[in-house]
């Protein structure tokens, strides 16, 4: 007769994998899946020394009783002691015998687990946590093996982004395809490099062609290389890709040639063009009222497709008919005199002309969908948030259109569906505030998920800001450092488990530390971020067609964009 007991074929099942047992940590004492597992550490090859090798944001395995295996992240670490008499007197520090009898006796550490995976027995997927470990369970590190099992390794659908916190050598790769499926967002304080991060992301996206990406590059960032505050030069993506895979349109060509960069074409905008639309989202920059941003439609309405050169017209002519506007009632004195003086700000955006003869909306569509990416650069108007707004609702609202129609067509068989498309802006919170998001164009995007192949990558330092709806349709969310509770907050909305997160974020580093959650992977995880240099740049240039010289580069994207 076998008298082996099910707790003994438990125990023998749980503990055969000898890599858990070499990376052993401690076992769990207490806990709950909402408010997740306390562990008490092992004392360490030095007693209490184990403590210190443990910190927040790392991986944990935890070997559960009947064959499951655990995926947890260090939420919290901390020290207790069995025995209140050495809170009032512990040992003398000179003291050495005693501080390590102590240490082996009588107090040891603890830390705090969030189980956020389960794999069971015989599966070969993690699923989402449903339950917790025995009382007891070993708790171990965990090693390359368990990462590769919940990330996956890098391929065509996953890019590397960076490893785990004191995992080096181990990659953590995010789902491109889940990435784009819906908006994402690159959050974090000024200086914790959201920009190196953002790039690094859209590398990974430009190069697996999954989607097109329109990039309104505010500061210049992206299209060409810039340099760090210490100096060091940063590849831009046009350095990186050919010109089937990136173009750079700028604003402002006299800056780019002052900068040493060549860019494949410059934007115009027709004054004939331009819509209420284009103008109601600047409503707060400009300081427009209600009754003025009123007054627009109307005159857009008797005016026609002038209405807009009209306003700004310094023909005697012009000046009569809006005059008469005022004579008859329709328009008061004082709203048309406001509206002009703050149209003077248009005067200065140069890329804004009378007349402009090529069909550029068109062009830039058939570029996006035929997979190319955009960079539009602003140049001298990288510090003027009314020529970022005023371009980005421009172009935004029309393509927006234009993929409309072409999935309306493919919905109806009479079309190709179209490439899908990320569009990156900066400043979100400027685009998409409570009383914004309702009524523009990206707060549209966002709540449409991906129902017409666009998304959103919102990249800002003020996610507070942002509207509380839009933020719950923010699929995947790579967030650094944040020290404002209210935008600590705002990252947190929607996300189960946010209670054990927040401190895990509180403890990233300054720059290059990111806290991912969401869409792209498959549980919350911390890593430092990979370096945007001369190793990525080589796996790019191994994966694309780079073959043309520079020179051939900027004269073939001239050709292919404006004929």
């Amino acid at each position: 007769m076998n008298k082996t007991s099910d707790l003994e074929t438990f125990s023998d099942e749980s503990n055969t994998d000898e890599t858990l047992l070499n990376t052993r940590i401690g076992t769990i004492i207490d806990g709950s899946l909402s408010k997740g597992l306390t562990v008490k550490l092992d004392s360490g090859e030095v007693p209490g020394s184990m403590i210190e090798q443990i910190a927040v944001g790392r991986y944990v395995v935890v070997q559960g009783l009947t064959n499951t295996r655990f995926f947890c992240i260090v939420t919290d670490v901390a020290l207790a002691h069995n025995n209140p008499y050495i809170e009032t007197n512990p040992p003398d520090t000179n003291d050495k015998y005693s501080i390590e009898i102590y240490r082996s006796t009588l107090s040891y550490g603890i830390v705090n687990i969030a189980p956020m995976l389960v794999l069971e027995k015989n599966d070969k997927k993690p699923k989402p946590v449903k339950t917790i470990p025995t009382h007891f369970s070993i708790v171990s590190q965990a090693n390359e093996e368990d990462v590769t099992q919940i990330f996956g390794k890098a391929d065509e659908n996953h890019f590397y982004l960076g490893n785990p916190l004191e995992m080096d050598q181990v990659p953590i790769n995010v789902n491109l395809d889940r990435f784009i499926e819906r908006s994402s967002g690159v959050f974090g304080k000024s200086g914790t490099g959201k920009s190196f991060i953002t790039r690094t992301l859209l590398s990974g996206i430009v190069k697996s062609r999954k989607a097109s990406c329109l990039i309104f590059d505010m500061h210049n960032d992206y299209g060409w290389g810039i340099q760090n505050e210490h100096g060091q030069t940063y590849k831009g993506l046009q350095q990186l890709f050919d010109s089937n895979h990136i173009n750079v349109i700028t604003l402002d060509k006299k800056t780019s040639l002052a900068r040493g960069d060549r860019a494949d074409g410059e934007l115009y905008i027709s004054y004939d063009a331009i819509e209420p639309e284009d103008i109601a989202m600047l409503a707060g920059v400009l300081a427009l009222s209600d009754v003025q941003v009123n007054a627009l439609y109307f005159l857009r309405r008797r005016l026609g497709k002038n209405w807009f050169k009209k306003l700004l017209s310094d023909q005697e002519q012009d000046q009569n008919e809006l005059d008469e506007f005022i004579e008859q009632g329709d328009l008061i004195k004082s709203s048309l005199g406001a509206i002009q003086r703050k149209f003077e700000l248009f005067r200065n955006m140069k890329f804004l002309k009378e007349h402009v003869s090529d069909d550029f909306i068109e062009i830039l569509f058939q570029k996006l969908n035929s997979g190319t990416s955009i960079v539009l650069e602003f140049g001298t108007y990288d510090n003027s948030l009314a020529a970022y707004m005023f371009v980005a609702n421009y172009l935004t609202r029309r393509i927006h259109e234009r993929y409309v129609s072409a999935k309306n067509k493919a919905f109806g068989k009479r079309g190709e569906d179209p490439n899908p498309l990320m569009i990156v802006i900066e400043e979100a919170h400027k685009f998409l505030t409570p009383e914004l998001s309702q009524h523009t164009i990206f707060g549209i995007i966002a709540r449409e998920l991906r129902k017409y192949n666009v998304t959103l990558l919102v990249v800002d330092q003020r996610p507070s800001g942002i509207d509380d709806e839009v933020m719950s349709q923010i699929g995947t969310r790579v967030t650094c450092l944040l020290d404002n509770e209210s935008d600590i907050r705002a990252v947190f909305s929607g996300v189960s488990g946010a209670g054990a997160l927040r401190e895990v974020l509180a403890r990233l580093d300054t720059q290059q530390q990111a806290l991912i959650m969401g869409h792209a992977v498959p549980m919350p995880v911390v890593i430092r971020t990979r370096e945007y240099g001369p190793k990525l740049y080589a796996e790019i240039n191994q994966q694309t067609s780079s073959s043309q010289t520079a020179k051939h580069k900027a004269e073939q994207a001239k050709t292919d964009l404006f004929g």
